[in-house]
């Protein structure tokens, strides 16, 4: 992974490090990059379904996802994924539409056992489909109601430690699990997380570059309060929505002080939003950061013919170009063109190419830097005061249909 940025805080990072140190020892996602993943392959190997479809939201989908949508159309996989994370009942009946259910492993996945969209959507399948334990498998908390209902009927479990939050889960079981399923290799996606794991708490390039840019931020909080996240390839999009979630849900808090606290995360995918977003960026309000990831290496190299359109000829210095060297100089552009104004913080991260040690080393980074964010600012990352107010709210008005 490559990287270069134009940031220049100036504050020290030895007591937030410290603090990083305390808080490794009572949350889990830290040291999930070393844990081992026996359990998990094998359990993948003897699942003979060809259709796999995950239920879920928030947390205990978009992390998966992402690395799928990443990943899938670049290695022959074994298997097919497909998420139920919403209660659109026109999503929910059309993704079923084009999947064999008699020929699909289900999982179900909620932390805390309850969660009124997940629960919802797997009572559906139930009427179905016969469910048992040949044919479903519960991702749960060990004390929770759904893992009651699992080892009442049998059904094969696997635990979401209780120190590893949903929205930081995708390197547990959450994501594991139905990414071995499919034939993703998890070492691989592990390795990716290990290296960047070494790299910050050994005090190497991941540390210094971490704790400047989370002290960028959160000094300047109050300006650059928009944290852009420009991604360079549509294989991203699903990174760009758990980034989303990760960061807002993560960071939106009230303080210690009692003050309302936040950085608002945007996710867009070039070069498509370079026709819509990037106007706003260069001539807008000046309270955007713009992080921009590319991927060096596609492995595909596809190239633009030399097709002759008349009254086109003056494009023909297209021919030939491979469509994945159009895009990083579509990027490099875009960098190019921030960086001109002077007054734009912006940064670039180069990932290696499309495999499981880049994206998961992409995703383990911006975890750590969502905690460093929460250290500067004073909040907790790990709750959802907020979210739990509207769920109690949603629940108190569904018992009174």
């Amino acid at each position: 992974m490559n990287y270069n940025d134009n940031y220049n805080p100036s504050i020290s990072d030895e007591d937030v490090f410290i603090e990083i140190l305390k808080e490794k020892e009572h949350i889990g996602y830290y040291n999930l990059a070393h844990q081992d993943t026996t359990s998990f392959k094998e359990y993948a190997k003897g699942v003979k379904q060809s259709n796999v479809v995950v239920m879920g939201i928030g947390g205990s989908t978009l992390g998966t996802y992402a690395i799928y949508k990443f990943l899938k159309h670049s290695k022959e996989l074994s298997k097919h994924l497909y998420f139920l994370e919403t209660t659109d009942p026109i999503d929910i009946q059309s993704k079923l539409e084009g999947i064999d259910l008699e020929d699909t492993l289900f999982i179900v996945i909620s932390k805390s056992g309850t969660t009124v969209e997940t629960i919802s959507i797997f009572k559906y399948i139930h009427s179905l489909v016969k469910i048992d334990k040949t044919n479903t498998l519960i991702i749960t908390e060990h004390d929770s109601k759904l893992n009651t209902y699992a080892k009442a009927n049998d059904m094969q479990t696997f635990e979401i430690p209780k120190n590893v939050g949903g929205r930081f889960s995708v390197f547990s079981a959450v994501g594991l699990v139905p990414l071995a399923i499919v034939g993703i290799d998890i070492d691989e996606l592990l390795r990716g997380t290990k290296e960047v794991h070494d790299s910050f708490f050994y005090k190497e390039a991941e540390y210094k570059r971490i704790l400047k840019k989370a002290r960028f931020f959160v000094e300047y909080k109050n300006s650059f309060n928009i944290n852009v996240v420009f991604s360079y390839s549509s294989r991203l999009e699903g990174f760009n929505k758990w980034y989303i979630q990760l960061w807002g849900e993560s960071l939106g808090k009230v303080d210690i002080n009692k003050t309302n606290q936040g950085l608002t995360p945007v996710g867009i995918i070039g070069p498509i939003d370079q026709h819509s977003f990037l106007q706003l960026i260069v001539e807008g309000k000046r309270d955007k950061t713009v992080t921009v990831v590319k991927v060096d290496n596609f492995y595909n190299h596809l190239k633009i013919p030399p097709v002759k359109l008349k009254g086109l000829e003056e494009l023909d210095y297209l021919d030939n170009i491979e469509f994945s060297s159009l895009i990083n100089k579509q990027a490099d552009a875009t960098i190019e063109s921030i960086n001109n104004l002077g007054d734009i913080p912006c940064d670039v991260i180069s990932i290696d190419g499309v495999t499981e040690y880049a994206i998961a080393s992409l995703m383990y980074e911006y975890e750590l830097l969502t905690s460093v964010c929460a250290k500067f600012m004073y909040i907790d990352a790990y709750n959802q005061p907020g979210v739990e107010s509207g769920k109690i709210i949603l629940k108190n008005k569904l018992k009174k249909k």
